[in-house]
């Protein structure tokens, strides 16, 4: 008989919570990305030559000089592409690289590989390009006027909000811009493809989205999907933006090294990332409410723009998301939310986490806080009093709370975080202060969890069982640092039974799980975990089955408990009786699938369940500020977030903090900006700022809420990727609250997203002239 392998011996502690699995790799260096693979001798190297007109007919190219600089092994326009151009995610009109005309700047025009990355950026700066420019709509508000839109516009209604809103005691009107977000992944976008010998080729991509690549590099190949093998091991971060855009990379590299027989790397500089790729959409939303003189909410109608850029690329699905959560936490009896999908001659925009739920979110939460300076109470008795409850559970779109969890974690929050208490401190503290004014603000969010999409909520897992008593687990989920992985490792070691260092999961490839949806809208782990959980439940079954027949016991007298298999009265160690099933031929490799239940959304009728349930959190921040700069400082922080039961706390506390920290950053320092002629000028770390370790509250405290999901997830668990961005909310909240106190909270004044030293100032002087015209008049 073959010599079987020795048993796998873990000697780990059991018990310990499993730190992120490539925490150790990370900290020292080992971890290895793309660019850190070692490179062929005779690998090339990608730049694009990109468009300096945003809207316009390409008249002549001249690429002679650029074909002749040294280095230069190929050149290709879109001409040269061997199938379809067209890299769009869903729909249509993504080229990889310009046609006849181009409508934005930065769009790729044509290609170089080179030797050396060097080589390829100098030498694409020598081609000769005219154009004939056209009139380019760069705002929102102009496509809302024109009427131009990437796709159809949507609109949810429940009740009669246009009767409610005449009939109201109260009611105000305005509208808040609502500016993007550069992801500012720490690894950029890369990818690395090396033809095959039989005309195909392997990619591999930072992507959240392998299938996709997979899909597109054979499209632009000309080739079946199956001759495309794509690999994601890790990325750098991806927040979204790696959701659709990196599969440009891919193709991009795909192309060139089929075309040249050779591997082909392309890595975007981090200006060049920051001007090509998309980002998060701005939104400008209009809004009329109306109210009672307790503070109550009747009625709401609001007109939501977003800026989608030259094509379609995910907006459909952000504008949706928008819309989903603009009621955030409270109950809209009578409303109509419009969702526009603007079009603009600036880079298609794309996901960023949280898709378009924060842009409702924000809007929310500017209204609860108006009608409070309305009614002259504290924004917090406001949120409560319209807050999701028994009897008000009824979304717009028609979606049921059935739980019931938002205003008792309010209220734990109000309680832990001692509110009242600095609230009134905050007031005295600012009535003594001149120059020097705080401000307090508790934020909730109610975020869905499923994929707007439907076909998207499935997920796929195989997982095989060795004879040393080690596990492989392969699942279509992407790693980016988030912690799937070592949460889908942690899954299948407790449905096994077995200790947590036992499991392996590998790479993300895409011929080990195919057609795999992308790892994005927070739903990574309901989705490759349930699948993953399948998969071992199988293999686990198939042994019960086995025992039963080997040891003559019944099938409840079989268990597996750290490493131990219970037979009955016998037992023995898990690599001992896997080694007794595999010499008896039992099956111990077996995929696994999970599709999400209940869901589905009637468009037509914009009505129905597109979410299996609601991940909950708030968030209390205190700022200082100083009147006369508008600078300020976010000084404390507490958050109490709902992830059901928690597959590893570790990683879900660290999940929360780096998502407020994001989410402050967004409407905090980071602006961007374009200039009249639709340049982004905030194309570098030097003059986009990301939140440095200096922006983090000296006392930023996050707590769990200890609640089982009442839905059937993986052990009960909830998504925490997305949701706890919107925590961030609380501290511009907190910033409008503290430039409301010099006007004795009777304005909440206006104030810009992101609320930069410069927007606080401009805030600040308008609760000055407020207050100046009460006391005049």
């Amino acid at each position: 008989m073959r010599k079987l392998p020795d048993n796998l011996i873990t000697g780990q502690d059991t018990k310990a919570l499993p730190s992120h699995e490539s925490a150790l790799k990370h900290v020292t260096g080992d971890a290895v990305y793309i660019d850190d693979m070692p490179e062929w001798p005779n690998e090339l190297h990608v730049a694009t030559g990109k468009s300096t007109e945003a809207f316009a007919d390409i008249v002549s190219i001249n690429l002679d000089k650029v074909k002749a600089y040294p280095g230069v092994v190929d050149v290709i326009l879109q001409a040269d592409i061997p199938g379809d151009p067209d890299v769009s995610p869903v729909l249509s009109g993504d080229m990889l690289l310009a046609g006849d005309f181009v409508h934005y700047i930065g769009q790729p025009i044509f290609a170089v590989a080179a030797t050396n990355l060097r080589a390829a950026k100098q030498a694409v700066e020598l081609a000769e390009i005219t154009y004939q420019s056209k009139a380019a709509t760069l705002h929102p508000k102009d496509s809302l006027a024109r009427q131009e839109f990437v796709l159809p516009t949507h609109t949810i209604r429940c009740g009669d909000s246009k009767t409610a809103l005449a009939q109201a005691e109260h009611t105000l009107s305005s509208d808040l811009y609502i500016k993007g977000q550069e992801h500012f992944y720490l690894e950029g976008q890369i990818s690395v493809a090396i033809p095959n010998e039989d005309g195909g080729v392997q990619v591999f991509a930072s992507s959240q989205h392998p299938a996709e690549v997979q899909k597109l590099v054979a499209r632009v190949l000309d080739l079946p999907v199956a001759q495309v093998l794509v690999e994601t091991r890790r990325m750098g971060g991806g927040f979204g933006g790696k959701e659709s855009q990196a599969a440009t990379l891919g193709c991009m590299a795909a192309v060139l090294a089929v075309r040249n027989r050779c591997p082909v790397k392309y890595r975007m500089p981090r200006q060049d990332d920051m001007v090509q790729t998309g980002k998060r959409h701005d939104f400008w939303n209009s809004y009329q409410v109306g109210f009672t003189q307790q503070g109550e909410i009747v009625a709401a109608e609001y007109d939501m723009v977003g800026k989608c850029g030259c094509t379609a690329d995910l907006s459909d699905g952000v504008v949706d998301r928008a819309m989903f959560h603009a009621d955030n936490a409270y109950f809209l009896p009578n409303a109509r939310i419009s969702g526009y999908r603007g079009k603009t001659h600036t880079v298609s925009n794309t996901a960023f986490r949280g898709f378009g739920g924060p842009k409702g979110v924000l809007l929310a939460e500017n209204i609860i806080e108006e009608i409070a300076c309305k009614v002259g109470k504290d924004a917090l008795d406001i949120r409560k009093l319209n807050c999701y409850q028994t009897g008000k559970d009824t979304t717009p779109y028609g979606q049921q709370i059935e739980e019931d969890v938002l205003l008792s974690l309010i209220e734990e929050l109000e309680v832990s975080s001692d509110y009242r208490a600095r609230r009134e401190a905050i007031k005295a503290y600012n009535r003594q202060s001149p120059y020097l004014k705080k401000g307090l603000a508790l934020t909730p969010v109610k975020f869905g969890i499923s994929f707007t999409s439907k076909h998207l909520n499935q997920g796929g897992a195989l997982v095989h069982v060795y004879t040393d008593g080690s596990v492989h687990v392969s699942h279509g989920g992407t790693e980016m640092g988030q912690g799937l992985y070592t949460k889908v490792a942690q899954i299948v070691a407790k449905a096994f039974g077995i200790d947590y260092q036992r499991v392996n999961v590998g790479a993300t490839r895409t011929d080990k799980v195919p057609n795999a949806s992308p790892t994005a809208a927070s739903a990574g782990t309901d989705l490759n975990g349930m699948a993953a959980l399948d998969a071992a439940n199988t293999i686990k079954e198939r042994l019960r089955e086995f025992a039963v027949e080997q040891f003559a016991i019944s099938a409840e007298d079989f268990a597996i408990a750290d490493d131990v298999v219970s037979l009955g009265a016998d037992s023995m160690g898990f690599p001992e009786f896997i080694k007794l099933a595999y010499m008896n031929r039992v099956s111990l490799s077996s995929t696994g699938f999970y599709k999400t239940p209940k869901i589905g959304y009637d468009r037509k009728a914009a009505k129905g369940r597109p979410f299996l349930y609601f991940a909950n959190g708030a968030s209390v921040s205190e700022v200082i500020v100083d009147t006369l700069t508008g600078e300020y400082k976010v000084t404390q922080v507490d958050i109490l977030h709902d992830v059901g039961y928690s597959i590893n706390s570790h990683i879900d506390i660290g999940q929360i903090e780096g998502a407020f920290v994001q989410g402050m950053g967004w409407l905090t320092s980071e602006e961007l900006s374009w200039d009249d002629k639709g340049r982004i000028t905030t194309n570098s770390p030097a003059n986009y700022k990301i939140p440095t370790s200096a922006d983090v509250p000296e006392k930023l405290t996050v707590k769990l809420f200890d609640r089982a999901n009442s839905e059937e997830t993986v052990y009960r668990s909830k998504a925490v990727g997305e949701p706890p961005l919107m925590l961030g909310i609380s501290v511009w909240c907190a910033l409008k609250d503290a430039c409301a106190s010099l006007c004795d909270y009777q304005l909440s004044p206006p104030l810009s997203a992101p609320a930069t030293p410069e927007a606080v100032y401009y805030a600040l002087q308008a609760a000055k002239a407020y207050q100046a015209g009460a006391k005049a008049s």
